[in-house]
């Protein structure tokens, strides 16, 4: 009786934590010493929780499981809240991060994620319904996830736009059909 209560609490803890984790890129690293080549890996995890928040983590081991391990840690530990309204972005951002840059706009209800690679799985772990997003100059999964967030927290919140300008901000609003 005493292990059912327990494992029901263990479920009810589980189900509270509705944090999605998505491997990926993991890529294997030489390093070279003077005996030979030393031999890890690297893996690179995005972590949100489908409701305004996301994080991005890159861990490092000799093992694939520990990467991975690390990599889930570090995601959750540094994420950041992002301002979404009805499913969609308030306006169009363009993030950059090294050489990566990607474009991300607002989209009517009903489009869907239209990005591709990392971005895409960025987007859908923040809970993000209705946006276009473009990479340029980089093809590296990590710098543009990386350009996607930096872009993502350039968000403006609309309560604190309007109080500063001291006008009602139109936002986009949920069109019946």
């Amino acid at each position: 009786m005493e292990q059912r209560r327990q494992s029901e609490r263990n479920d009810r803890i589980k189900s509270d934590d509705s944090i999605v984790e998505k491997v990926i890129k993991i890529d294997r690293i030489n390093k070279v010493v003077k005996g030979g080549k030393r031999l890890a890996f690297r893996a690179f995890v995005i972590a949100g929780d489908q409701n305004g928040k996301v994080g991005l983590g890159l861990g490092k081991s000799k093992e694939v499981p520990a990467a991975i391990r690390k990599g889930i840690e570090k995601a959750r530990k540094y994420q950041v809240s992002i301002n979404i309204i009805n499913g969609t972005l308030p306006h169009e951002v363009i993030g950059e991060y090294g050489s990566a840059r990607v474009i991300l706009k607002p989209a009517k209800p009903g489009t869907g994620v239209i990005a591709g690679g990392a971005v895409r799985i960025l987007l859908e772990s923040l809970g993000l319904k209705n946006v276009v997003a473009k990479s340029l100059a980089s093809r590296n999964p990590i710098n543009c996830a990386r350009a996607a967030l930096v872009g993502l927290q350039q968000c403006k919140d609309v309560k604190t736009e309007s109080s500063i300008r001291g006008k009602i901000i139109p936002v986009f609003q949920k069109s019946v059909g």
